[in-house]
């Protein structure tokens, strides 16, 4: 049951907990404030210090849980379906939040919504695309 859930919905949630967190929860417009503030520096070769924020770490997570999303969506099992179904309705989610919720109306917030799209995108087109394959015709059939 648990392989038909979304991972993107992590970091999504993740989003969630941080601008739930903010003084004036959803309402805040200190969202874009709390993703660039810096967490931690990292040393580069160059001597360069390197300020890795939580819109940064977030967007990581998402890219990763992306690539592990794309991977699930080549089954072409009932649970692959049902991660679909579930993947458009977390994008609608992200959507409402966006449009509606000021403290979602950040670039990071947009490109987790964007990467959910490309879940649920991906996932349809790979779905149909294997159960073309999976039809036999008969002989003469194109």
């Amino acid at each position: 049951m648990f392989a038909a859930l979304p991972l993107l919905a992590l970091p999504v949630l993740a989003y969630n907990l941080a601008a739930v967190t903010l003084p004036g929860g959803f309402g805040s417009q200190e969202a874009a404030i709390r993703m660039s503030e810096p967490m931690f520096d990292v040393a580069m070769s160059t001597g360069v210090r390197w300020p890795v924020t939580l819109g940064d770490l977030l967007l990581l997570a998402g890219l990763i849980v992306l690539f592990i999303e794309m991977l699930k969506s080549t089954t072409s099992r009932r649970t692959a379906i049902v991660n679909h179904a579930l993947s458009l309705l977390l994008f609608i989610g992200c959507l409402v939040e966006f449009l509606l919720a000021p403290a979602f109306a950040t670039s990071t917030f947009f490109l987790l919504g964007v990467m959910v799209l490309l879940d649920v995108l991906a996932g349809f087109i790979v779905t149909i695309v294997s159960a073309r394959r999976d039809i036999d015709f008969g002989p003469g059939d194109p």
